[in-house]
């Protein structure tokens, strides 16, 4: 007997074997139950999920000899042809193969004949929205006035690319991607069943692979087990070319602690076991992307992986804007990959563009050691100190925060926050802040760190910026009065342009007009 792939010998027969679709079934069950059952269905949803599937088996439910039903019997001879793709009144059409309109003609031709031997035909139109415009203007004719005894199943990868008038005559499906833990737990059903020996880390890493499709995840399943009659997490990861926890884990922590000698040596590991270095990329990514979540979101919690705790501890030794950083970084290298003379240098260049761009701290200068762990660097105009100051005075008023933070020696993502900020009050060495609480999330540790020693630097003193959010701002801020000022630079610039005689004589001889626009302002402050 030749073997069958598991993916369709263990395709469900009844709607009581399908995983992660309950919305649908739930539906689909009370309108056989009710009789109420509509003439066009469509479903949607990405590949592996049961579209297909779904479509069988309510043809089951509609042509089983025991009745109308959504527990189709399974044992007559209606849903065993239809189980094994015999069934003349079930209809099954690729519209890939059948984008013209003769082919689509040839179909709906017959649709007004009655079924050969169930209770209805039923048209399963698999990837619908293959068909040309011809062919979708003969389906909506059939679909308007459908014939009592003919029912139309339609599924589609791209609901966006079908017509809005198919759309409004068809009772719509989503069909949900399969979380990890729904592909795993079916995995190890199947290997139980089997008898194949399977670890959970192993069915684990093939369910992430599966990226929400059963039919995926088990085509997986099917190409380990061809290797090897017990899986192993260390089979499955090389089959996959994918990486181990430790190494994504170990490159967060030489990130952490600014050593890149320490990443480039698990780059070299990972490429001599053979693994791809997009999956490592990827990888690391998708941890920063988790990294951010937690850091952001106080109630997230994800148990799906097995390094929820050591990502909540390397959270905390991150700043979001560094994160935030960090993925953008590691993604766009990922894509780069390509243009690199090999995936190795250009894995190693990636990782070592996150130690290069990692925001620094105003006047820290790093150690002989590359550690990043120097001396506290105090930066006065352009002569540096590693003495803090300890003279000066703190006259920092409200009105003269604008002018005072034109001169800070940040950079540039550090001053367009403080640009949000209005002085409140400066008690003692303390300069109290406000800023509006929608910009409250771009106010961070490490930023409060960077103004205060820029404002110590500025004044000589060892002063300290606290920011508090407020819901409304009784000071214009910096960023405020430059947009003022930029608005009324251009409307002087504007209004001198319209003035000029030149622009007078060009207006009136060729009937001319000025494109505001085209107008821009002259920035003096350079010259």
């Amino acid at each position: 007997m030749s073997y069958q792939v598991l993916a369709r010998k263990w395709r469900p027969k009844t709607f009581a074997e399908l995983v992660g679709q309950d919305h649908v079934v739930k539906v689909l069950s009370h309108g056989l139950e009710q009789g109420r059952i509509h003439h066009a269905f469509l479903f949607t949803g990405t590949r592996g999920v049961g579209k297909t599937t779904i479509a069988r088996i309510l043809a089951k439910s509609l042509n089983c000899l025991e009745g109308i039903s959504p527990t189709p019997c399974g044992v007559c001879d209606h849903c065993v042809a239809i189980d094994e793709g015999r069934f003349v009144d079930l209809l099954e059409i690729d519209a890939a193969s059948r984008t013209k309109v003769d082919d689509t003609r040839d179909v709906l031709d017959n649709v007004q004949y009655a079924p050969a031997q169930g209770r209805f035909k039923v048209y399963l139109i698999d990837e619908v929205h293959m068909l040309s415009t011809h062919s979708f203007n003969a389906l909506l004719k059939t679909l308007e006035e459908p014939p009592e005894h003919v029912k139309f199943v339609l599924a589609t990868t791209h609901p966006q690319k079908i017509p809005v008038t198919i759309l409004s005559r068809c009772l719509q499906f989503n069909l949900r991607r399969l979380t990890v833990d729904q592909i795993a737990e079916q995995m190890t059903e199947i290997c139980k069943a089997e008898g194949f020996e399977a670890s959970t880390e192993a069915l684990r890493h093939l369910a992430v692979a599966a990226d929400g499709s059963m039919r995926d995840g088990l085509s997986l399943l099917d190409q380990a087990l061809a290797a090897e009659d017990a899986l192993s997490e260390g089979n499955v990861q090389e089959m996959l070319g994918s990486v181990e926890q430790r190494h994504v884990q170990g490159l967060l922590q030489a990130l952490a602690g600014n050593r890149p000698g320490d990443a480039i040596a698990i780059i070299d590991e990972v490429f001599s076991q053979a693994r791809d270095m997009r999956q490592l990329l990827g990888d690391l990514a998708e941890a920063l992307h988790r990294i951010g979540l937690i850091q952001q979101l106080p109630d997230y919690r994800d148990d799906s992986r097995h390094d929820w705790d050591e990502l909540v501890a390397l959270a905390s030794k991150f700043d979001p804007e560094d994160v935030q950083l960090f993925y953008q970084i590691t993604v766009t290298g990922r894509e780069d990959l390509k243009l690199a003379p090999s995936e190795k240098t250009g894995c190693q260049m990636t990782v070592l563009r996150l130690f290069a761009f990692q925001p620094s701290t105003p006047g820290m200068a790093p150690s002989a050691d590359g550690s990043g762990q120097g001396a506290d660097t105090r930066m006065d105009g352009a002569t540096a100190s590693t003495e803090p100051p300890t003279t000066g005075t703190l006259d920092l008023v409200p009105d003269s925060w604008s002018d005072v933070l034109d001169t800070l020696p940040i950079n540039g993502s550090v001053k367009a926050v403080a640009g949000l900020l209005v002085v409140s009050s400066v008690t003692g060495n303390k300069v109290h802040f406000s800023v509006a609480s929608d910009d409250k999330i771009l106010i961070t540790p490490r930023f409060q760190e960077t103004l205060s020693k820029a404002l110590s630097a500025h004044y000589g003193l060892d002063v300290r910026a606290v920011v508090s959010a407020v819901d409304h701002q009784d000071q214009q801020t910096p960023a405020e009065l430059a947009h003022q000022e930029v608005e009324a630079a251009q409307s002087d610039a504007q209004a001198a342009i319209e003035s000029d005689p030149v622009i007078q004589k060009l207006k009136k001889r060729f009937d001319a007009t000025v494109v505001p626009e085209s107008v821009r302002p002259v920035d003096t402050r350079s010259h």
